[in-house]
C-alpha cells in the first residue's frame, strides 16, 4: 500500500509481483533487496552472506545498512503484531481490497 502511494506521490508506477517472490516490484535493485530480506527473514545463514556482499556492491554501504534496518523493522513489527493478533482496521481493508485479491491474502487462514 505504501510503496504504491509512493510511487502515485512520485509519478511512478510499481508492482506487487515481489510480494511473491515473482518480480522486483519495479524497484531500483529490486531483486537484490528481495534476496537480501529472504535470506535474513527465511534464515538461510548460507544465503545471507552472498546477498548481503551483492546489495552492498549494488547500493553501496549507507544503502545497505537502511536496507539492513528496514528488513528487520518489517521482520519485528509483523512478528508483533502476529503475536498479539492485531486486527487490520476496516478502512485498511477496504483500500486493500485490489491488492490483497490480486495476492490471494484473503485465502490465507
Amino acid at each position: 500500500m505504501l510503496l504504491r502511494e509512493s510511487g502515485r506521490h512520485l509519478g511512478e508506477s510499481y508492482s506487487l509481483d515481489g510480494v511473491s517472490g515473482d518480480g522486483d516490484s519495479g524497484v531500483p535493485h529490486g531483486r537484490l533487496l528481495l534476496d537480501f530480506a529472504e535470506a535474513v527473514v527465511g534464515g538461510a545463514e548460507t544465503a545471507i552472506a552472498p546477498t548481503r556482499r551483492a546489495l552492498a556492491a549494488a547500493v553501496g554501504e549507507a544503502g545497505f545498512v537502511d536496507s539492513a534496518g528496514v528488513v528487520a523493522s518489517f521482520n519485528a513489527v509483523v512478528r508483533i503484531a502476529d503475536a498479539t493478533g492485531i486486527p487490520v482496521e476496516p478502512f485498511k481493508l477496504a483500500q486493500t481490497v485490489e491488492e490483497r485479491a490480486a495476492l490471494g491474502i484473503d485465502d490465507w487462514h
